[in-house]
């Protein structure tokens, strides 16, 4: 028998064609891949909490403190308006577009309606009720009312959180940085040249020791 016959008829060494080699390691990364998507999918079906379960927070809004059951799914402000009547924070569109829910958390404005409660738990929130002295405005308040920077009104709540917010980081912000500090916010009346004019005038009593 010839070598060409023997290593023809020898079952030990199968022949293997570049397009069987190709589709036997594509199927094998195929099935590592997939195993790796469903052994991922069940981690993080494992870390995802029952969004029905009620979870306890303790929320520092406007220096008081709140202990209070929550959903974790629920957006703080849905809290703030539901179960602590703080109605100050409007609901707008629900979706971070217009600003109106605007509060402050450690001086920052965020969006109540994209910041979930438990999310908020060791932080200071401030809400536009926070911004009263009893039953007087706030500087940044009285500037709103003095250049009549609304209309409707709808907006003005987030408005003036926006520029509260802005005058705690920048206690003498040019019109530029105003102009900035506001863009989250949507004005649909157009009131936008009052509400720059109230930001300065806020930032000039602050200025003369006005707040």
């Amino acid at each position: 028998m010839t070598e060409e016959k023997k290593e023809k008829n020898c079952s030990c060494r199968p022949e293997v064609s570049r397009r069987g080699f190709i589709t036997t390691v594509s199927v094998g990364a195929m099935a590592v891949a997939v195993s790796g998507r469903v052994s991922a999918g069940h981690a993080a079906e494992n870390q995802v909490m029952n969004p029905e379960e009620m979870a306890r927070v303790n929320l520092n809004i406007n220096g008081k403190s709140y202990r209070l059951l929550v959903e974790p799914r629920w957006p703080l402000l849905y809290v703030l308006r539901e179960h602590l009547d703080l109605t100050g924070t409007k609901f707008g569109c629900g979706r971070g577009e217009c600003g109106a829910c605007t509060v402050l958390i450690d001086d920052v404005p965020r969006y109540a309606c994209l910041t979930l409660a438990v999310e908020a738990e060791g932080c200071r929130i401030t809400t536009l009720e926070g911004l009263m002295r009893g039953e007087d405005l706030g500087p940044v308040q009285q500037a709103f009312l003095a250049e009549d920077a609304y209309q409707c009104g709808y907006c003005t709540p987030g408005q003036i959180m926006a520029v509260e917010g802005l005058l705690r980081e920048t206690p003498r912000p040019s019109m530029e940085e105003i102009r900035r500090g506001v863009s989250g916010n949507l004005c649909r009346c157009g009131a936008y040249v009052n509400i720059f004019r109230a930001a300065q005038k806020a930032s000039d009593r602050r200025g003369q020791g006005g707040a």
